[in-house]
């Protein structure tokens, strides 16, 4: 069985990555990119689903491990009464093809090592034929895919049908390394790595990737750690972001919340860019703009929540029946259906990240304010529709107040961007569709009775997001309205962290959408409600949240999507791209916060996100 999610570690290439667990196996990677069908799936069923386990042949888990200071090269080490080992494991950032070293070293006495490999292509489904090739390697090949696996010299590899194994013994002093490619099965044969040197180079990268980051404040290790994760999940040759590595990872043990995330939402593109900018990583801000401004070109109703790696529209929903699941958790999902929804929230999120860029000077194109008139042509007259909402409901379509302040956010950005771009002549109506969209939402969305802001016109539930209002600049963050709502959702408090939403009373059981079964805290919720405490001045409040979520992260730094309170468990895919922005920008939050205190107010202003300016000057 696959251990738990927390169990797991991430390295990758910058196109794709796979998960190491404690026990020293590879229990998840696809290859060659992140979409791709996965060549290792014990993650989501067994061994016999393709895994790769290097590990003393006593077995258990390792005694400690990390990575490499600001790096993504994990040690994992095991101790016992015969010796110490420690296990590399790493994937070089891409040169040609996608590759896994793994570099066995012993550090005191002897210890007997055992290795197996079992690939299995198309996500777990495939036993491929095996066979050593002419120049010494074990090559597993079955229609388009082939993976070619490098051992030194003097390691003996027995092969079956079923896998490939090894046993060795390494003593203090002594190194053993393994390199396993992926090719297209018609392709070349790859040339033999040198591993000592992979490692060197990787290494470089990340020390030079990581002096970029400008952020000097508290918890930098947290910070780095989250920037670190967030490059490993970008796809180098589009700048697209994947929202976590995995898919089908449950929200809720056994049930059917099982969803594929390694696509790229429109929902994360503000916070995300946000979150670069702030931390000094310009070129992969301004990489990330530009997979947004491809990717949504087309016709406004075209628009979409997520879209693939290179911005492909089409990601149909399958199940994999072949696959038992994460712990039972079936159905086992690759695509995502949610591609087909409506969601009003992604054009004020698009225009939004649009207006974010100029804020910080990355040049916006000329065809960009094409864009920005066509959207909001769309929005002028769809805005007053039901839609899915950011959380992708399966239940019927409903007035989300969320959706509704993004399509005040559109038009709100699209006002200021007007300023820059001379388009003025479409400013009046614009301010009026702000003006109509405000109005709204204050009328309908606002609950006497709650003293909140309520997730759904006519409804009494809560929602997270509400949070989010005056961070967007809808209301600012001492508004009686925000401060009340921010008291109100106290009331999805799950044992220290925050629920996405809860059932009203009297309602049936996720009424809204319309799916069985539970969830865990979301921590992204949790992070944005430590951001509004902080921002309507509750600071020692917010601070606690904020390290409730840190004191939460795996031994290695990681964040899946949710966490479970009770059982004590990481839920959901992971590492989770949304729960890393949320804590770097967090972070920024806090870090701000105690500063300001200490300046000018026009030296605090230059520290705010666009967001906040923007709300104080819609106020």
């Amino acid at each position: 069985m696959a251990g738990r999610i927390e169990d797991y570690a991430l390295i990758g290439d910058l196109e794709t990555a796979a998960l190491v667990g404690k026990d020293g196996g590879v229990d998840w990677w696809c290859a060659p990119r992140f979409d791709s069908p996965a060549c290792f799936a014990a993650l989501l069923g067994t061994e016999a689903n393709g895994s790769w386990r290097v590990a003393p042949a006593a077995g258990g888990r390792c005694n400690r491990r990390s990575y490499r200071g600001d790096s993504l090269v994990l040690e994992s080490v095991w101790e016992s009464l015969s010796g110490t080992v420690a296990v590399t494991d790493f994937m070089p950032p891409r040169e040609g093809v996608p590759r896994i070293v793994r570099i066995v070293r012993g550090i005191s006495g002897r210890v007997l090592m055992r290795g197996e490999l079992r690939v299995r292509f198309n996500h777990g489904s495939v036993v491929p034929w095996t066979r050593r090739t002419d120049g010494g390697a074990v090559v597993a090949v079955a229609g388009p895919d082939a993976a070619y696996l490098f051992a030194d010299g003097g390691v003996d590899l027995s092969i079956t049908k079923e896998r490939t194994a090894t046993e060795f013994t390494v003593a203090a002093g002594e190194s053993v390394s393994f390199v396993l490619d992926w090719t297209p099965s018609h392709a070349v044969p790859p040339a033999r790595c040198d591993a000592a040197h992979a490692l060197s180079r990787t290494l470089e990268f990340w020390h030079e990737w990581t002096a970029q980051c400008r952020y000097r404040g508290p918890w930098r290790d947290a910070v780095m750690r989250s920037l670190i994760t967030l490059k490993a999940l970008t796809y180098e040759p589009t700048g697209g972001m994947v929202a976590a590595v995995t898919a089908s990872l449950p929200e809720f043990i056994g049930g059917g919340r099982n969803w594929d995330y390694r696509f790229c939402w429109l929902r994360d593109s503000t916070f995300t860019l946000s979150c670069l900018l702030r931390s000094g990583f310009l070129n992969e801000a301004v990489a990330w703009k530009e997979w947004l401004e491809r990717a949504v070109a087309g016709e406004p109703e075209d628009l979409q929540t997520l879209y693939g790696l290179a911005g492909q529209r089409r990601l149909p929903e399958t199940e994999a029946d072949w696959l038992p699941g994460y712990e039972g958790s079936v159905p086992v999902r690759f695509g995502n259906a949610a591609v087909d929804q409506f969601q009003l929230d992604v054009y004020g999120e698009v225009l939004n990240t649009l207006y974010s860029a100029v804020r910080s000077g990355i040049a916006v194109r000329e065809h960009e304010w094409s864009l920005v008139a066509a959207l909001l042509d769309y929005l002028e007259k769809h805005w007053r529709e039901p839609d899915e909402g950011i959380w992708e409901v399966r239940g019927p379509r409903r007035h989300f107040v969320h959706s509704k302040v993004m399509a005040w956010v559109a038009a709100d950005r699209a006002l200021r961007l007007a300023r820059v771009a001379g388009l003025r002549r479409s400013a009046d109506r614009w301010r009026t569709l702000r003006r109509e969209v405000r109005e709204d939402v204050l009328r309908h969305g606002w609950s006497a009775e709650q003293q909140s802001f309520v997730q759904y016109y006519g409804s009494s539930r809560l929602d997270a997001t509400a949070l989010l209002m005056p961070r967007l600049g809808f209301l600012p963050a001492d508004d009686p309205r925000v401060l009340g709502t921010v008291e109100a959702l106290s009331r999805l408090d799950h044992h220290g962290f925050l629920l996405r939403y809860a059932d009203a009373p009297g309602c049936g059981a996720h009424e809204v959408d319309g799916l069985a079964g539970g969830e865990g805290a979301f921590l992204a919720c949790t992070l944005w409600y430590a951001d509004a405490l902080a921002m309507a001045g509750r600071e020692a409040e917010a601070r606690a949240a904020f390290e409730r979520v840190l004191a939460v992260r795996n031994d290695v730094g990681l964040l899946s999507e949710e966490w479970d309170p009770v059982a004590g468990r990481q839920l959901g895919n992971t590492p989770q791209a949304l729960s890393h922005v949320a804590l770097v920008n967090t972070a920024f939050t806090l870090h701000g916060t105690r500063r300001h205190d200490r300046r000018p107010r026009s030296a605090a202003r230059r520290g705010q996100t666009a967001g906040q300016i923007a709300g104080e000057a819609a106020a």
